[in-house]
């Protein structure tokens, strides 16, 4: 008998939870940064090991919005709760004891899907902070995303919550979204790691065109920014930056894809898009038309 079903993976900005996903389908699906709210999507993962298929959701980390993408991100989030068969509440171990998930994501009530934390970064806790934190904390299950520490008891943990089911994807998918998708996020997250101060936070990556019947696979990419001093930031001096971004975004997506890359990669300007519903519509970000921008 087989047992199939979906874990929401939650938690506050810079818990792990992109890192998380990572290893635990053993590919680069989700962005991973120092800088918090690099997450603005849900990612999907697929981990099928024996008779059991857990399909992962990385969420953006539960925050209180304060324009119209991060209402989005939120509203992504809370929405995997009511989807998922189980809830990974995964938090920040360096952060010392958590507050309940009601609390962080300002639920009315419990969600209902039986909730399973998991204190990461466990690694970089001293030998007695760590032994302290799990006796205060004796159900949650101490791991490490980066080193991998604690990883698969937690997944054989999670593997006991699905219900028996069959399998919902082939077992050898690792993820339900298009290739073009992550060729976005790999540049972005490019973007996110050569740029300082509020600029990434004003990135948006869009692919116009992909082809990829064809070698090298052809990819026209846009970075939009909200303000032209930002797109001058982006491009550098003498284009010397926009040039190091698309260099090191090409050889990611090449490690995905197998294949040698063409990216060509420009930066336009779309003035607010982050307080803008229809840009963020645009962007395949899921916000209502009436929201107030």
């Amino acid at each position: 008998m087989t047992r199939a079903g979906i874990v929401s993976v939650v938690g506050k900005p810079n818990a792990g939870k992109s890192t998380f996903l990572n290893r635990v389908v053993g590919e680069k699906l989700s962005i991973v940064s120092p800088k918090p709210q690099s997450t603005r999507d849900r990612i999907v993962g697929i981990h099928t090991r024996g008779d059991v298929q857990l399909v992962l959701l990385d969420t953006p980390g539960l925050l209180v919005p304060k324009y119209a993408l991060q209402e989005s991100m939120r509203r992504t989030a809370l929405a995997t709760l009511a989807d998922a068969d189980a809830i990974l509440y995964l938090v920040d171990a360096t952060e010392g004891p958590p507050a309940p998930l009601a609390d962080v994501a300002h639920l009315d009530r419990p969600p209902r899907a039986p909730v399973v934390v998991a204190l990461n970064k466990v690694d970089l806790l001293s030998s007695p902070r760590r032994t302290e934190l799990v006796e205060r904390l004796p159900t949650a299950y101490a791991i490490s995303a980066a080193t991998g520490s604690g990883v698969d008891q937690l997944l054989e943990h999670l593997g006991t919550m699905v219900p028996p089911s069959p399998f919902l994807y082939p077992d050898d998918e690792i993820s339900t979204q298009p290739v073009r998708f992550f060729a976005a996020e790999l540049v972005r997250e490019t973007a996110l790691e050569q740029l300082e101060d509020e600029v990434p936070y004003s990135v948006a990556c869009e692919i116009e065109e992909y082809r990829e019947a064809q070698s090298p696979v052809y990819i026209r990419a846009v970075l939009h920014v909200e303000r032209e001093s930002q797109k001058r930031i982006l491009i550098g001096a003498g284009g010397q930056r926009i040039r190091d971004i698309g260099r090191s975004a090409r050889q990611k997506i090449e490690a995905l894809v197998g294949d040698r890359v063409y990216l060509d990669l420009t930066v336009k300007v779309l003035a607010n898009w982050r307080r803008n519903v229809h840009a963020l519509h645009r962007f395949g970000y899921h916000i209502p038309e009436d929201h107030s921008s």
